[in-house]
């Protein structure tokens, strides 16, 4: 299976592929998708449209595993964000990508093994998991493979193989 996990944002926005067979993973790519800044809202939302759209009929990933928002103090940024994660949604499904949705804290549970973890504790197992020799930068790209590690091991439930998913599910 071949994950596309995405760390939504609308300055930046994390990818990561990943392939996993036999639950072992192994990246494939990782990067960002940019905007830039003191441009419309419109012309960048439309430029992320455009870029998810390219990622994955350059990579045919077979689902997406994005990141839930979680406001902390901004919310005017959150807003921006979550319009950002809304195209990011309808690209993957438009694409005819199966969607999956998880909290930060099941991203932290499936790849270190505690939903509390600090972030370089995160991006460390990442590194071991794939058996890399430095953590994938910028760090929203490392957020996103983190995302998608996170798919990869949640997708192996004994629960999700006897009930399967809507193409849009938060687990």
């Amino acid at each position: 299976m071949r994950i596309l996990g995405l760390d939504p944002g609308i300055a930046t926005v994390g990818f990561g592929i990943v392939d996993s067979v036999n639950n072992r993973q192994q990246m494939v790519s990782c990067g960002v998708i940019t905007t830039p800044a003191h441009t419309p809202l419109t012309s960048r939302l439309d430029q992320i449209y455009t870029d998810m759209e390219e990622l994955i009929r350059h990579f045919k990933p077979d689902c997406m595993a994005i990141e839930e928002l979680f406001f902390n103090t901004n919310i005017t940024t959150g807003i921006s964000v979550a319009q950002g994660r809304g195209v990011s949604l309808l690209c993957a499904y438009r694409c005819g990508l199966q969607i999956y949705e998880y909290t930060p804290l099941q991203v932290k549970q499936a790849v270190v093994g505690y939903g509390r973890a600090e972030k370089k504790q995160v991006m460390d197992m990442v590194r071991r998991i794939l058996n890399l020799t430095a953590v994938p930068r910028p760090d929203d790209a490392a957020d996103a493979v983190a995302i998608a590690i996170c798919h990869a091991r949640s997708s192996t439930s004994l629960l999700q193989q006897k009930e399967g998913f809507n193409s849009c599910y938060t687990i």
